[in-house]
């Protein structure tokens, strides 16, 4: 099985809930969507689906 690299940028995954939000007729709040991305991105990282990288700049 041949290996890809994904990039999960939190920023986009809150943008991505909020459009969402939105079209389910919620008025969501900014900070709320951070806190979203952040748990969506560390239930990634739990179930192994991604690895943490940290970029050596």
């Amino acid at each position: 099985m041949s290996e890809i690299n994904v990039v999960i940028d939190t920023e986009e995954i809150a943008e991505f809930f909020f459009n969402e939000l939105l079209k389910r007729g919620h008025i969501p709040q900014a900070e709320d969507l951070l806190d979203i991305a952040d748990i969506t991105f560390e239930y990634l990282l739990k179930k192994n689906i991604i690895d943490e990288e940290f970029d050596a700049d």
